[in-house]
């Protein structure tokens, strides 16, 4: 049997066809256009992404047994905002997650409607990303289209609903929507209330696991699929490669250093974190998960080399530096402002700590270890939900530097794992559709069998000794210079 896995990102769909033995047999990817109509407005026609689908999914079996596809799962961007009216026809253009438009809608729920009340319905504060400020934004300023709504969908769950005629969704994925109940995994009455909207405006929510339907007749005909092909729920992004990582079950860690950084921790249990530090979201696996997330991770190092050293030559430059620890320069990687545990846009990339003898390798370490050090700032949330976290995996671009993950290793105290697959989410996508057709028992069972550690990577007492003394300083930069980053922008507006 066939399983397809499809990742539904912010740029471009990525489709990957997987046997029931996990191995991958294709992988295509196809682009679409993103358009900002304003200065911090990022937006995108839904169509795109369907018709884009449907090239893929017709080149991914293009040379396969396509009566042997089983199941279908997905993988999202997500807090993205698709309207449909009573004709399931989009109304606007999807406002991503990436939009910033919402200030002043946050600030109406985390203000005026209050951060506690938000936070207890919702498990989760108001961000620009979300999708209920969304909602409120178009409901201002946009009370036409806002009237016309029939159906509230996030991204996958619009193309799951092009593919089989069923509007749903996932509880991942509806977690960062603060219009879902995380902790009772329903959709929060009294929020539905503060943006306008009815229980049957909203989509049908199942486990990430969960079959929603099958293949439209139409749709099945025109890929050479079965009728009986199973549409499975999928999840949001973060969650779906979660489980493409194995980050399943409870203590279990993943932390994805591509161009943002992200610490992932499922988790067994709800857990309700203490001034919304963290995000607490429901996990594919059918339990919780907790994430932190840093804005500028890989993208620090990118800038430093690409920007500033004009080099393209990144292990080089990483060869000569010295011993870890030891260095007295630090850099906050805070160069598109900072999410976790900030939540501060006015935060900028900082240098601190400059000698007439300090080097081009002392910077370069510094900003390697300013990204470990922030990564950390997560993990100290984690600690104090109880969870006791002593290995991570790790994945993502910046994943490929044996030296930085020698410093995570080191910073955070854990063993670092490297892992078979490289995929993440549409591999995890994959293995969400195989779990929906009974190829395995469970996501954990599927991951147990499928992920495979490849690589460790220790943590060196003397080296970890150094970094607490290193990080203990590193905690006490940003707030020295939190109004001045305030007085910045005020300068810059």
């Amino acid at each position: 049997m066939l399983y397809i896995g499809i990742d539904l990102g912010t740029s471009s769909v990525k489709l990957l066809l997987m046997d029931e033995a996990g191995k991958i047999k294709n992988i295509v990817t196809k682009e679409y256009p993103i358009s900002f109509p304003k200065p911090g407005w990022s937006e995108q026609n839904p169509l795109d992404w369907f018709y884009s689908l449907m090239e893929g999914l017709k080149e991914l079996v293009q040379e396969r047994d396509k009566k042997e596809v089983n199941g279908i799962s997905f993988s999202g961007q997500m807090h993205g905002m698709v309207i449909l009216d009573k004709e399931d026809k989009v109304i606007r253009p999807a406002i991503l997650w990436n939009d910033g438009r919402t200030w002043e809608e946050c600030n109406y729920l985390n203000e005026t409607i209050g951060r506690e009340k938000i936070s207890a319905y919702t498990g989760n504060m108001a961000l620009a990303g979300f999708t209920a400020p969304k909602l409120l934004w178009v409901k201002r300023h946009e009370p036409d289209n806002f009237k016309k709504i029939s159906k509230v969908m996030l991204p996958k769950d619009y193309i799951a609903y092009r593919l089989s005629g069923v509007h749903s969704t996932d509880v991942s994925d509806a977690s960062g929507m603060l219009l879902f109940n995380v902790k009772e995994k329903c959709w929060s009455g009294e929020m539905l209330e503060i943006a306008g909207l009815k229980e049957e405006q909203m989509a049908k929510v199942y486990e990430s696991y969960e079959v929603t339907g099958t293949l439209r007749a139409d749709i099945a005909k025109e890929l050479g699929f079965p009728l009986d092909c199973k549409v499975i729920a999928g999840g949001g992004d973060q969650a779906v490669a979660a489980v493409g990582t194995g980050t399943v079950g409870s203590g279990m860690c993943n932390v994805s250093l591509g161009t943002s950084g992200v610490v992932f921790v499922a988790s067994k249990d709800y857990s309700q974190i203490k001034d919304n530090a963290l995000h607490v979201f429901a996990h594919a696996d059918g339990r919780y998960h907790f994430m932190g997330v840093m804005l500028s991770a890989a993208a620090s190092n990118k800038w430093w080399m690409d920007e500033v050293l004009k080099t393209r030559e990144y292990v080089k430059e990483q060869e000569a530096i010295p011993d870890l620890g030891k260095n007295n320069v630090y850099f906050l990687p805070y160069l598109m402002g900072e999410r976790t545990p900030h939540n501060d846009p006015d935060a900028r990339g900082t240098f601190v700590g400059m000698t007439m003898d300090t080097t081009r390798e002392d910077m370069t370490q510094a900003v390697l270890e300013g990204v470990a050090f922030a990564l950390r700032d997560s993990f100290e949330i984690v600690k104090e939900t109880g969870l006791s976290v002593k290995r991570i995996r790790i994945n993502g671009g910046g994943a490929k530097s044996p030296l930085w993950c020698r410093i995570i290793a080191n910073v955070l105290n854990v063993k670092v794992d490297k892992i078979n697959s490289g995929e993440g989410p549409a591999f995890g996508a994959a293995i969400l559709a195989a779990v929906g057709c009974k190829e395995f028992i469970s996501v954990e069972e599927a991951a147990a069998r499928l992920i495979k550690v490849t690589e460790t990577t220790e943590p060196e007492e003397e080296i970890v000794r150094r970094y607490e003394k290193k990080y203990a300083v590193f905690k006490e930069i940003y707030p020295a210079l939190k109004p001045v980053y305030k007085r910045m922008a005020e300068e810059q507006d």
